[in-house]
């Protein structure tokens, strides 16, 4: 938090009249209020609502209560909306501080709640064992076991305690520094095994456990982390571990591993002493999506997390009144760190759900907001169209999202139209546009490079797209709309925080890029990770980047494309996906974007522009898509129609049109399209087929039915 320096509280001595306390109050409140939404002072006109600046309910709590404090006064939860903006509220005030006798206040920064500061831990391990002596009652998690109603709690205490016997487990198995896959299902069981290799000394690798209906997708990627990580113990459940015959029957190189319940009986005392954990022990490896290489094992230390924890706590602005709601996956960064571990780094509820629910019934995530009056919440932007697409009305008229302070959204690229439709669907629930938080990070900053409101709603701004192609920010014409041709709509991406830099550098040259150039992202900071387990090169090459003549410091290079503008972040590509035509650089997700809106029986979220590097008429750009044939009997008009619509919004002819199967396009386990892998299946012709068209060759939908493959 930016430190914003204040005057002493008006003390109603003789000699002060209302006026002066009053103009004392309204400058305290202007600049509480910009180190609240992060805006400049003279930003702030008093006599517009705190809501205009996107102030919520749980910013407004906040407002009152550091008020409190200043001013020595009680005053009711309500004043913020009792008087609406600072002029109000400022006159309100000065007539109830006569006599008052106050303290001077030196910064908004040291006004804290009771309890204890996270930032003064260094490990945790430290902050866990900290909230379990101190806060031992407090509920940590509940978890829905059916997505709406059966719960299952933690708290502080017994979430210590359950950890301590994972702990005590591992160490009868495995030294400090061994790696344990966790192989569990959505739930508490995961929570209090990844702690308990935190206090074993065990390097954590959190992993998607083998699930029968999916063994072949599920065993490949377990296979490729337990092989690159050197994992000698699978921490899991009693269930779970009834699947070991089956998984070692189709990967028998798993048969090494030492398969460990953690729900079992408690084990026998283990004699020894617990292991030194520092800030710059690893504790443990988050595995890369996958969605342009094979996955990597990222090296997190506990000063990694820690440091990235006060990024996000600052760009999201929650306190100690707040409620987290997720339903993400637990192995998955956005799920772990963003959820699960930022909820124990602010002391504040945490309510879970599986994924699977959530995807089996999107209402259910809306829902666990409602009744648990969650202030923040968030997923990858096909969570937002999912919400849309799926809630009913009559399921919509059933919520209250009022208390919903920050829903962030990232993780893959933010559309605006998405923004947009969910506002406009939700309003009448009580969503507002300022609650959308878009951010943007990666595995290998731990979690979050860049986010926080610093306007009132999300900042969206229209540019030019044929420049955009060239490496170029020109903003397109004053009377450019979504809709003109030519425009391409970006959604910026916040700010880098306190201790972090973000450089936007050209790829090639290691130049940096002047203002309004397209670039690769790079950032440095303490939240930067320590690089990939057992891959030095790859480490040098990613963690270790030096900007041409700027000294030493080193920077991450995320491989993600963008530029700057005004201090926001906003986000044009990957490095690797994306397509060059004729010295233009094309961004796969835009064309992907414009494909899904061809026919509402095109899936979205679930489709993939590439470019293919087979020999013709294959070579080119090539449009794989997921189809709902219940929705269509005309496919052939579909690819005619995507075909069109590709040519005329981008300038550019697609080689191959290909309309998959449902569920069928490779994606990686947090949804992700992994491009690659279609471009592997496309050329390898092992795409589920149900239509297709390719240049100078073409194969109608009724071909592809008979079993026909062009030639």
């Amino acid at each position: 938090m930016t430190d914003v320096q204040l005057e002493a509280a008006p003390t109603g001595a003789r000699g002060e009249t209302a006026t002066v306390a009053e103009d004392r109050i309204r400058r305290w409140l202007v600049a509480a209020l910009t180190d609240l939404v992060g805006i400049p002072t003279t930003e702030v006109d008093v006599r517009k609502p705190f809501a205009y600046y996107g102030l919520g309910s749980t910013e407004a709590v906040t407002l009152i209560g550091d008020l409190e404090d200043w001013l020595h006064v009680e005053l009711p939860a309500t004043t913020a909306f009792d008087y609406p903006n600072i002029d109000a509220l400022a006159r309100h005030l000065a007539s109830r501080v006569g006599g008052a006798n106050a303290t001077p206040v030196p910064t908004l920064a040291n006004v804290r709640r009771s309890g204890i500061d996270p930032e003064r831990a260094t490990t945790l391990t430290a902050l866990l064992h900290a909230r379990a002596a101190e806060e031992g009652d407090h509920l940590a998690y509940l978890f829905l076991l059916d997505g709406e109603r059966e719960e299952t709690r933690l708290d502080y205490a017994e979430l210590d305690r359950r950890a301590r016997r994972v702990a005590a487990q591992l160490r009868q198995h495995a030294a400090p520094g061994d790696r344990a896959l966790l192989l569990y299902a959505p739930g508490l069981d995961f929570i209090a095994g990844f702690f308990g290799c935190l206090y074993a000394g065990v390097i954590a690798v959190p992993a998607y456990p083998p699930e029968p209906s999916r063994l072949r997708w599920s065993l490949a990627r377990l296979q490729a982390i337990a092989a690159d990580s050197g994992a000698t113990i699978a921490m899991t459940t009693a269930a779970i571990r009834e699947l070991r015959g089956m998984v070692i029957d189709q990967a028998p190189e798993l048969a090494a591993l030492s398969w460990v319940v953690s729900d079992g009986p408690a084990p026998a005392a283990v004699d020894g002493e617990a292991p030194r954990i520092e800030p710059e022990t690893v504790a443990f490896l988050q595995y890369t999506s996958g969605s342009t290489a094979t996955p990597k094992g990222v090296m997190l230390t506990h000063g990694n997390v820690l440091n990235n924890q006060r990024v996000i706590a600052a760009a999201l602005r929650q306190t100690r009144d707040s409620a987290f709601a997720g339903w993400l996956p637990l192995y998955h960064d956005m799920g772990l760190i963003g959820n699960v571990l930022h909820s124990v780094y602010l002391g504040i509820p945490c309510y879970l759900m599986s994924p699977l629910h959530f995807l089996q019934r999107p209402f259910r995530w809306l829902q666990m907001v409602s009744r648990y009056r969650a202030t923040i919440s968030g997923a990858p932007n096909f969570a937002y169209d999912l919400c849309v697409r799926k809630v009913r009305p009559e399921e919509r008229a059933a919520l209250n999202l009022r208390s919903w302070d920050v829903a962030f959204n990232g993780a893959e690229p933010i559309r605006a139209e998405t923004l947009r439709r969910f506002t406009e669907y939700f309003a009448c629930c009580g969503f507002r546009p300022g609650t959308f938080s878009p951010c943007y990070g990666l595995a290998e900053a731990t979690l979050m490079v860049s986010g926080g409101r610093h306007s009132p709603i999300p900042v969206v701004r229209r540019f030019d797209a044929e420049a955009l192609a060239v490496g170029v920010a020109a903003p397109a014409g004053a009377d450019a709309t979504a809709a003109t041709p030519g425009v391409r709509e970006l959604v910026g991406c916040g700010r880098s925080q306190v201790g972090h830099q973000i450089a936007i550098v050209d790829p090639d040259t290691n130049a940096p890029c002047p203002p309004g150039r397209v670039g690769e992202i790079w950032a440095s900071g303490p939240s930067m990770a320590r690089g990939y387990w057992n891959r030095p090169e790859e480490t040098a090459r990613t963690f270790g980047a030096r900007i041409a003549g700027d000294g030493d410091r080193r920077f991450l290079r995320t491989g993600d494309l963008g530029f700057m503008a005004d201090g926001e972040l906003f986000i044009a590509g990957r490095v690797k996906d994306s397509i060059i035509v004729s010295g233009r650089k094309l961004h796969p997700h835009d064309i992907e974007a414009t494909v899904e809106r061809c026919d509402a029986a095109l899936r979205a979220g679930c489709g993939a522009a590439i470019s293919s590097d087979g020999t013709p008429p294959d070579a080119g750009i090539v449009i794989v898509q997921e189809v709902d044939r219940t929705r269509t009997a005309d496919l052939d008009g579909v690819i005619g129609r995507i075909r069109t619509d590709v040519a005329e919004e981008h300038q550019v002819q697609v080689n191959a049109v290909v309309l998959v199967e449902p569920r069928t396009i490779p994606k990686t386990p947090s949804g992700k399209i992994q491009r690659h892998a279609c471009r592997n299946a496309f050329e390898r012709g092992e795409l589920a087929v149900v239509a297709e068209w390719r240049a100078r060759t073409r194969t109608r939908a009724a071909d592809v039915a008979a079993g026909g493959m062009p030639p």
